[in-house]
């Protein structure tokens, strides 16, 4: 069968409209052009789909079984491409990422609502991960891109450092590590340690640093979860080293923190993407958003 698009809407037209005159002017083409698409439809398919006289067009017992079918084709066509449309113009669309829940809490409720101020026709999904669950979901295609921190390379994935997030050491107030500008490894080892599990990504930084410090003697506790580390150095249980990110959003009055000078610990945090993958049209938009708030919030850490 040697037929297209425009073979279909001319049938359709004629069924619609009754006639060929103006059948072909709703299709903005000449009427011997028209009739050319007509005649080589009903031979592509072998069958007579319209009788026609000089007033008037009659469907035929097959052409009434196909005009129904064939408008509700066209439609759902023309539907399909109005949304390619919209998503490629950056309209509309969805947006899936994975990140851990300390990312999410502090920087990207603000950036999702700006986005969603200019563009509220793309929706934003989001999937907690920790460690490199970030990345494997990123690998597996579960999201379209991920944000946290490397521990490890991940194979197929690539990943871009938005900004650089320095360890700090967390202390109730009134801790003696309040009078110090800065702290080192080797005085913080003198106290109850509250470090993350072994699946943080940060774990592996400060284990690296505190390996060298011959009065350590390990963590007095590894909660999976910064918020759990949190609660414990406000209930005096220790001292908790944490990226300075998290701390942004903490009450002053409870918590006090100072950074880590010997040796100066931090942590990349960026953007997970498959490698070889194209994003989508919404995607790539909205990663250009979490570039430029990375970008201011990165500034920040550094004051």
């Amino acid at each position: 069968m040697k037929f297209d698009l425009k073979h279909l809407e001319a049938f359709v037209a004629a069924a619609k409209c009754g006639s060929f005159t103006r059948a072909a002017a709703s299709l903005n083409v000449s009427q011997p052009t028209f009739t050319v698409q007509i005649r080589q439809l009903e031979e592509a398919l072998g069958a007579r789909l319209l009788d026609r006289n000089t007033r008037s067009v009659r469907l035929t017992p097959i052409g009434e079984q196909l005009a129904g079918p064939l408008e509700r084709a066209l439609n759902e066509i023309e539907s399909i491409f109005l949304n390619i449309d919209a998503i490629s113009g950056k309209t509309k669309g969805t947006v899936a990422i994975a990140t851990y829940p300390a990312f999410f809490a502090i920087l990207l409720p603000q950036a999702i609502s700006e986005f969603h101020s200019q563009h509220s026709g793309i929706s934003i999904r989001l999937k907690d991960g920790l460690g490199n669950r970030i990345a494997s979901m990123v690998r597996t295609g579960d999201v379209d891109f991920g944000l946290g921190s490397r521990r490890t390379n991940e194979p197929d994935v690539d990943f871009e450092t938005l900004f650089a997030d320095p360890m700090c050491a967390v202390f109730p107030r009134g801790s003696p590590l309040q009078k110090k500008g800065s702290v080192s490894l080797a005085e913080l080892a003198a106290f109850p340690l509250i470090l993350l599990d072994d699946d943080s990504s940060i774990w592996a930084d400060v284990i690296r640093g505190l390996a060298a410090v011959k009065i350590y003697h390990g963590p007095v506790a590894q909660p999976a979860f910064i918020i759990s580390a949190l609660g414990m150095v406000k209930a005096n249980l220790g001292v908790a080293i944490l990226p300075a990110s998290v701390l942004q959003a903490e009450d002053r009055r409870l918590l006090n923190w100072r950074p880590i000078k010997n040796p100066q610990l931090e942590r990349e945090v960026g953007v997970f993407r498959r490698r070889g993958r194209t994003l989508s049209p919404a995607a790539e938009l909205f990663l250009t958003t979490i570039r430029a708030a990375c970008e201011s919030f990165g500034a920040q850490l550094k004051h």
